[in-house]
């Protein structure tokens, strides 16, 4: 299951393995000039930071999460001419790593600028071309969620300094959202109707969780601040509700797909591959058909009087009760980690035991289990989280037994393995151990989920 990381973080979520990236991406031919390689190491080292610390500017979320944390009282300009300038941006930075002579680079500085083209390129595509900027009013509201929930889930610095910062990032969210109003030309439906979904939990993380989370704070006048500040983005939350329920979703159109030539080149963009669509689709049909009858034998070998969807179907109501799935998920790791190190399958670097945690509630509608680790440039331990979504408080007890039955034990353990141990928290236990900047923030889905599946 994929993590919540949203298309508007475009080439986030460090992960393990960039140099296998980077290899898929052709950075692994021989030099024709060998000799003079690591003679632009300098010149390319000041590139990556710039483009680094520009895409800290323009996501300062993001920011935050990696662990850069001067950018900790900014908000995202969402505002058109925003996304214009950050286009400007991106172009600009591909044309210089075009321009840039990959034979003047050490083998490993080689394969980064590879990977930072991918990034701008995808960047490119995604802000110029797809424009989900334009499409997308969960964008909108659920960035400014992000962007108080990323000072709030993790204490990185006093409270009080973490909400100073929010105080800062509150009085710009207004208009933010604002700004969605102008922006969103095209809105689709599934979009619009994910921001609906969502929109409530939103609301709630603001005025209940928001509050409670700085509540140790003893600063008087900072706190009454901060409830003033804190008021007008819950207002203008659900003022954002009322239009994305009369005006927004009434004007939206269910076309969503990107097409065949900007999902090529988006592919290409972000994991390297230039397989013609009906080569892919070619392959991904023979690997669908390879797994079914897979799945068809091992149903076979359990109960030959059962089809797979009896068997399935059987195993999906051995599940725990929605108030035991957290703990109980909790305890499948410990005995993942565990069995890990008794049969010495890999070594898992030192830190503290990922701790399992309800889904944040504009997450949602997009995740059923996620895993949100602290940023790899982070100067001091602290928690990494595995969310994993419980019912609806206020579903019925029919849909709240259809719910869990996504829970049932064997999946628990499969996921787990998937998001945990050896998975996408074993990834980040060994992100700080990456050779450079650029692999440490930027990545590709093909990589990241690559790790976790196989």
């Amino acid at each position: 299951m994929i993590a919540a990381m949203t298309p508007e973080f475009t080439g986030r979520m460090p992960r393990l393995a960039a140099f296998t990236l980077a290899c898929l991406l052709g950075a692994c031919a021989k030099s024709p000039l060998q000799a003079v390689a690591g003679s632009g190491d300098a010149a390319f080292a000041r590139l990556e930071q710039a483009i680094i610390r520009d895409s800290n500017v323009r996501d300062p979320s993001s920011a935050t999460d990696l662990g850069f944390h001067e950018f900790d009282d900014q908000l995202a300009d969402v505002s058109a001419a925003g996304m214009q300038a950050g286009l400007a941006a991106v172009s600009g930075f591909r044309t210089q790593l075009e321009a840039f002579d990959p034979a003047t680079l050490t083998p490993g500085r080689a394969l980064d600028r590879r990977l930072l083209l991918g990034a701008m390129k995808s960047a490119e595509l995604s802000i110029g071309t797809i424009r989900m900027w334009q499409k997308d009013p969960d964008f909108y509201s659920s960035g400014v969620t992000r962007a108080a929930f990323v000072l709030m889930k993790r204490p990185f610095a006093a409270a009080d300094v973490r909400l100073r910062a929010l105080i800062a990032r509150e009085k710009k969210m207004p208009a933010m959202l604002e700004a969605a109003r102008s922006n969103l030309r095209t809105p689709v439906t599934i979009y619009t109707q994910i921001a609906i979904e969502q929109i409530d939990g939103n609301i709630n993380l603001l005025s209940r969780d928001l509050p409670a989370a700085f509540s140790a704070v003893q600063d008087a006048a900072l706190l009454a601040e901060f409830r003033q500040t804190n008021a007008a983005v819950v207002a203008a939350l659900v003022e954002y509700k009322s239009y994305l329920r009369k005006i927004l979703l009434p004007a939206s159109k269910p076309e969503f797909a990107f097409g065949t030539e900007t999902w090529s080149k988006a592919f290409s963009a972000q994991e390297g591959v230039d397989l013609p669509v009906d080569k892919l689709l070619q392959i991904a049909q023979a690997d669908l058909e390879r797994n079914e009858a897979a799945l068809l034998a091992l149903a076979r070998k359990i109960d030959p009087k059962q089809t797979a969807d009896q068997i399935l179907r059987e195993m999906e109501e051995n599940h725990p009760q929605a108030r035991d799935l957290l703990t109980t998920t909790q305890t499948t790791l410990d005995a993942i980690r565990q069995y890990i190190v008794d049969h010495h399958i890999l070594t898992i670097p030192d830190g503290e035991s990922a701790h399992v945690q309800e889904t944040p509630p504009f997450l949602r509608s997009t995740t059923s289990a996620s895993m949100d680790t602290p940023g790899p440039f982070e100067q001091t331990p602290l928690r990494s989280f595995y969310y994993m979504s419980l019912p609806d408080a206020h579903a019925s007890a029919a849909d709240t037994a259809d719910f869990m039955r996504q829970w049932y034990y064997a999946l628990t353990s499969n996921v787990s393995v998937h998001e945990v141990y050896p998975g996408h928290y074993l990834q980040h236990l060994y992100a700080r151990q990456f050779p450079s900047d650029a692999r440490r923030v930027f990545s590709a889905n093909s990589n990241v989920e690559g790790w976790a599946h196989y």
